[in-house]
């Protein structure tokens, strides 16, 4: 259910900076604080993103898209045809647009932890991280937050050599998990003030 997938995609960003987050539990060693930090300074440094994305769900869903992300405050996620879903923030809140029924909804700005990803910096070492491992090519930091719906963990995968952003995986409390990937990804491209436009006169629905 596309809508179902709309919800994991805004939760499995859980991974980013939040205000009050818990104590740092993992005791990482002076070289992890060192990739990690270089890792958030370096994607702190990028003004925009473009890409496409693949989501996959713990029943095996498939779900592709493109992504267009410029800092500070805005994002938009567009699902593939025969979707007529996206996602689009423009720092007010985040809004699913369903381009066919003309509807949308809202979230405030404040309840989804993505906000913290389109803010000018980033610092992974200020979230709970209760794991990290090292390969010879990939870093993988598991990150736990408290929501009200329980604990949320994700894992989020970064090239050591790039220090770009590969891949997350989310872990809801009920057990379900959703992983999600990044591909063709570009850096630093002008990105159209249009693709950032929620049109008003699409009917808001409740939730």
């Amino acid at each position: 259910m596309i809508r179902r997938s709309v919800l994991a995609l805004l939760a499995s960003t859980a991974f980013l900076p939040i205000t009050g987050a818990l104590a740092q539990t993992k005791q990482l060693t002076s070289a992890e604080t060192k990739l990690i930090n270089d890792i958030s300074t370096y994607n702190s440094a990028i003004h925009t993103m473009v890409g496409r994305f693949l989501q996959i769900d713990t029943k095996g869903q498939r779900i592709e898209g493109t992504f267009f992300l410029e800092r500070p405050n805005k994002i938009r996620f567009r699902y593939n045809p025969p979707s007529r879903e996206e996602i689009i923030s423009v720092g007010r809140g985040f809004y699913v647009i369903n381009r066919k029924d003309l509807t949308s909804y809202a979230y405030p700005q404040d309840k989804v932890p993505l906000r913290e990803f389109l803010q000018d910096k980033i610092d992974l070492l200020k979230t709970n991280v209760v794991d990290v491992v090292l390969s010879k090519t990939y870093i993988t930091i598991t990150i736990s937050d408290d929501t009200p719906a329980g604990t949320v963990e994700v894992s989020l995968i970064f090239d050591i050599a790039t220090k770009d952003l590969s891949q997350w995986v989310l872990r809801e409390p009920s057990g379900a998990e959703t992983t999600f990937s990044l591909f063709d990804v570009q850096k630093d491209v002008p990105i159209p003030k249009s693709y950032f436009y929620i049109d008003p006169t699409y009917k808001p629905i409740q939730q």
